[in-house]
């Protein structure tokens, strides 16, 4: 079965400041390893899927840092969009690309920032999404929550489906999705957890082309109809004219709310896959080595009678931080971040307080 993974390579930089910036994203950092998390997501897929079916969509800002990370993709297959329109349009153009060498090819719409501890399983996870595909399911993989989780959405099974692999691939088995849930609070999300039948969504899709192309032009017909646009022109002269004309235009939303929630076809591979959406500097320690007292502490940085902090200097010098728990203190050379562990996903306030300053050179 050929699978043509899709990475989506967007962002603004905003959640990792001021490691990440507009130019240097999360995905093109060592946030979970020794290698960026792009270029972790493309190595984990051989040999399921091989390099000449595997495409990037990214911004013109990125464009050149993608293609130095990953010399082993075609060159036409970094597809790059005039400006961020989120994830609804981001797939319906992958699908255009796809679908012009293989109309029913099968796509793995894969985030380019997320770190996966046990990749075998996620090939499995996606290999079961692609059998499920193949009959015209939209699958997505869902992951089993080890804890009452907030900040994920959720998916609440439905009745179980039957999903079997080729020869020599592990069985594994596949539900038809009931409804997709919103964040909860945390009574709630202890409640999910509780229920045993509720899945953290990862945001990781199995379609084929032509199906996608089809759901989109059923649950959004204005992005239907400037895809055609974009469609027509593809592999004419005018493709690019037509894509920075007709792509601004394109409704800013997520294939989740505009496509997925409305589907009749959506189904779910339960998966144990050492799934994190590295979100923000607080789940550091869920992918990195921490110390006896489960601090992350990188670079000359070095942390005394504290627990569960963040550390981080990259410039050579030392940065100390001493009897206090639960903080993140990032030294990135030109700027300096400290916050509680528990507002690191407040960052982008202060990048949207010195954009509003016009502080351009931080960010």
């Amino acid at each position: 079965m050929k699978i043509h993974p899709v990475i989506m390579a967007g962002g603004s930089g905003t959640r990792f400041w001021p490691l990440s910036r507009k130019d240097r994203p999360k995905q093109f950092l060592r946030l979970a390893g020794d290698a960026p998390l792009l270029a972790a997501t493309v190595a984990r897929l051989p040999p399921l899927a091989r390099a000449d079916r595997t495409w990037v969509v990214c911004g013109p800002q990125h464009a050149a840092a993608a293609r130095r990370m990953l010399p082993q993709l075609p060159k036409d297959h970094f597809i790059v969009e005039p400006c961020a329109r989120n994830t609804a349009p981001c797939v319906g153009l992958a699908a255009l690309h796809v679908a012009a060498r293989d109309p029913q090819g099968i796509m793995a719409m894969l985030p380019a920032d997320h770190h996966i501890a046990k990749p075998a399983a996620f090939r499995d996870a996606i290999a079961a999404g692609a059998q499920l595909a193949e009959r015209g399911a939209i699958a997505t993989i869902g992951i089993r929550p080890s804890r009452p989780e907030t900040g994920y959405g959720y998916l609440k099974l439905g009745p179980r489906l039957a999903a079997r692999g080729g020869k020599g691939a592990p069985r594994l088995h596949a539900f038809k999705v009931e409804r997709f849930v919103e964040k909860p609070d945390a009574k709630t999300a202890a409640r999910y957890l509780a229920d045993g039948s509720y899945l953290w969504n990862s945001g990781i899709f199995v379609f084929r082309a032509d199906v996608i192309l089809e759901e989109i032009r059923r649950a959004m017909p204005v992005l239907g109809e400037q895809l055609a646009q974009i469609a027509a022109a593809l592999g004419t002269p005018a493709y690019a004219r037509t894509l920075k004309r007709v792509f601004p235009e394109c409704p800013s939303i997520s294939i989740d709310y505009g496509v997925m929630e409305k589907s009749d076809r959506i189904a779910v591979v339960p998966a144990d896959l050492g799934w994190s959406d590295v979100g923000s500097f607080a789940a550091l320690p869920d992918v990195r080595s921490t110390d006896a007292t489960g601090n992350v502490a990188e670079g000359d940085a070095l942390v005394i009678d504290g627990r569960n902090n963040v550390v981080i200097a990259t410039e050579g010098r030392p940065v100390a931080v001493i009897g206090l728990d639960e903080v993140v203190v990032v030294d990135a050379g030109d700027a300096i971040l400290v916050c509680r562990r528990d507002r690191a996903q407040d960052v982008r306030k202060a990048v949207e307080e010195l954009t509003r300053r016009g502080r351009d050179e931080v960010l």
